[in-house]
């Protein structure tokens, strides 16, 4: 395995409330390569998003991220000043969020919000970052792309917006690309167009991704490796091929056979707040005394990766 590109362990965000602090991630740790496709799923509230939120230091108010690593190369995300941030942001690491209108300033053209990444990391003048941002536009597939760029945000589809906002994640040439559930807003089929777009590009770049979303079956289809979470907890990690084919952790099954009905995902499987031990225990079948007090920490899985189960263990 090459050396991570990133490499986080043990990160755990925390929110201040009134009645003192609330664990909303804890210790969650993985690692990206270079050219590879980090799959993170699980439901809404898992701290799929949070998690990644946390690297950029874009996460709200109250809340705050700690870890006992959280390197991107040499350098540690947590402790980066503001400076250092903007080096970072769009040109280490972009991300595209999952709804493009929001994301998308609405009095600005679609040609300015580019040439100012642009500009910003590469220091271009007016006319090359213009002649750069039609490239962006045409290489992710937006037709006229020189008419676009006097456009503005409303004046475009849904799926042409989260395409205008995958060409700004491109304009930075980052190292790693966060996919922050980009297609949840979308039809059916604008989702399959800009999922294969997404795979396209990041087989042409060799960009690093981490695809966050609940839809195990869509990671089927672009992940090399995935990261199942359920409140806040890393539950289970393998490649793709191994967690569709022989998955451990009792939540990524009960996931799977939710994906597999005829009617779809039928079974709700929440988290109980007030559990001491695995967060899953009030709803595993599986279930003994030590998961009810005691959390599993990640451990060497039977298919190579890794499970925080106390099922099997001695």
């Amino acid at each position: 395995m090459n050396e991570p590109l990133l490499n986080v362990e043990n990160l755990s965000v925390e929110f201040s409330t009134r009645a003192g602090s609330h664990a909303a991630v804890s210790d969650v740790s993985f690692t990206l390569c270079a050219g590879e496709t980090l799959g993170v799923v699980g439901e809404s509230g898992s701290g799929k998003s949070l998690t990644m939120l946390s690297l950029l230091q874009l996460l709200p108010n109250r809340a705050a991220a700690h870890a006992t690593r959280a390197q991107l190369g040499e350098r540690n995300l947590l402790q980066l000043t503001r400076t250092e941030l903007d080096a970072v942001r769009g040109r280490e690491i972009a991300i595209v969020f999952q709804d493009p209108l929001t994301a998308l300033n609405p009095v600005l053209s679609i040609g300015r919000q580019i040439t100012e990444v642009l500009r910003h990391h590469f220091r271009l003048d007016p006319a090359r970052s213009r002649l750069r941002a039609i490239e962006l536009l045409a290489r992710v597939g937006i037709a006229d792309p020189a008419l676009r760029m006097t456009q503005y945000p409303h004046e475009f589809s849904g799926g042409m917006r989260q395409r205008v906002t995958i060409a700004m994640a491109l304009a930075g040439d980052p190292k790693i690309l966060i996919a922050d559930e980009p297609t949840t807003a979308l039809d059916v089929t604008v989702q399959a167009q800009i999922v294969s777009l997404v795979a396209g590009l990041l087989e042409q770049t060799g960009m690093a991704a981490i695809w966050v979303t609940h839809d195990l079956a869509l990671l089927a289809r672009i992940a090399d490796r995935v990261m199942v979470m359920f409140a806040g907890r890393v539950m289970e990690t393998a490649t793709c091929e191994d967690l569709f084919a022989r998955p451990e952790h009792p939540y990524t099954q009960a996931l799977l056979a939710n994906l597999r009905q005829a009617e779809g995902a039928t079974t709700a499987v929440t988290a109980d707040a007030a559990a001491r031990g695995c967060p899953f225990a009030p709803r595993c079948p599986a279930v003994a005394n030590i998961c009810r007090s005691t959390a599993p920490a990640l451990s060497r899985a039977a298919h190579g990766g890794q499970i925080a189960c106390w099922a099997g263990r001695e």
